[in-house]
C-alpha cells in the first residue's frame, strides 16, 4: 500500500483522524493499539467465501505448499501466511480455523476461497458461495495450535468458577485435554465436528478431572455449567500437528 491508499483506506475503516500525524504513530504500543482496532472493525465486515477443490488438488500454492483439498487451508490476497483465521458462516453460525497457505481468490468481490475440508465444514458445497465473518487468530506459531506456550485458553465458566487451564481455541489433533477446575462443574455434553452431540452429564469436584482425547479434526463444542445450572459454550477447534503421531489414528 501506498502513502496516497491512505485517504481511501481510513475512509473506509476510520481507526484515526486523517489530520493525525502520522510520524506520531511510530511506536509500538500505538501500532498495536491500531491493529486492534482494524481488527476489531473486520471481524465485523461480512465476506464472499467460496472453494477449490480437485482442479488444484496436489498443485503448488502461492507459498511453495502443496494444495490438500482434505486440510483445513483458505486462500486471502493480503493475509501472511501461515495466518490462522477462523471463519464463520452468517447463515448458520458454523465456524472453522483455517490456515492461509495460499493467494486468491481472483474472482471480482470474492474475499478467501477455503479448501473443500474446511468449506464443508461450515456449509454443504451444494451452495457454491457463502458469506461470512473473519476473525485473525494471529500466526500459527503464535496462536500455538501445536505448543504450549502462548496458547489462548477459555478459563471462565462463572465469575467465581473457573477452570485451572480451560479449553483452548485450537488444540492438536489425538493430543488430551484435561479440564480441572476450582470448585465442582458439570460437563453437560459435547457436539462434534459432524454434528453428533454426546450427553455426557458428567459432574466434576475440584479433586478430579475430566480428560478427553479429539479423535478428528474440525470444531467441537462443550456445554460447562456450575452445579446450578449456570454456564457457557466454549468451542474448542481440533487441527492436525505436523510431526506429531495421532494414537489410535
Amino acid at each position: 500500500m501506498e502513502y496516497e491508499d491512505l485517504p481511501a483506506m481510513l475512509a473506509r475503516y476510520p481507526v484515526l483522524s486523517q489530520e493525525e500525524d502520522l510520524y506520531s504513530l511510530v511506536t509500538e504500543e500505538r501500532l498495536i493499539d491500531l491493529m486492534n482496532t482494524l481488527d476489531t472493525m473486520l471481524q465485523e465486515e461480512v465476506h464472499e467465501v467460496s472453494f477449490y477443490a480437485d482442479d488444484f488438488h496436489g498443485n503448488g500454492t502461492a507459498f511453495g505448499e502443496t494444495f490438500n483439498m482434505h486440510e483445513l487451508t483458505a486462500a486471502h490476497r493480503t493475509f501472511p501466511h501461515d495466518t490462522l483465521v477462523r471463519v464463520t458462516n452468517i447463515e448458520n453460525n458454523q465456524s472453522v480455523i483455517v490456515r492461509i497457505n495460499d493467494r486468491g481468490p481472483y474472482v471480482h468481490g470474492r474475499d478467501m476461497d477455503l479448501s473443500f475440508a474446511a468449506f464443508q465444514q461450515i456449509a454443504d458445497h451444494s451452495s457454491g458461495v457463502i458469506h461470512a465473518r473473519f476473525e485473525r487468530l494471529g500466526n500459527k506459531d503464535v496462536a500455538d495450535t501445536c505448543g504450549e506456550a502462548g496458547a489462548r485458553y477459555q478459563k471462565r465458566i462463572t465469575e467465581n468458577n473457573r477452570f485451572h487451564r480451560g479449553i483452548p481455541h485450537t488444540f492438536p489433533l489425538g493430543e488430551t485435554l484435561t479440564l480441572r477446575a476450582n470448585k465442582w462443574f458439570v460437563l453437560r455434553h459435547i457436539t462434534y465436528p459432524d454434528g453428533t452431540v454426546e450427553n455426557v452429564q458428567d459432574w466434576v469436584p475440584p479433586e478430579e478431572f475430566y480428560a478427553v482425547t479429539p479423535s478428528t479434526e474440525g470444531e467441537y463444542r462443550f456445554w460447562i455449567s456450575t452445579e446450578d445450572g449456570r454456564g457457557r459454550e466454549m468451542r474448542m477447534h481440533v487441527m492436525t500437528c505436523p510431526g506429531r503421531q495421532v494414537v489410535g489414528g
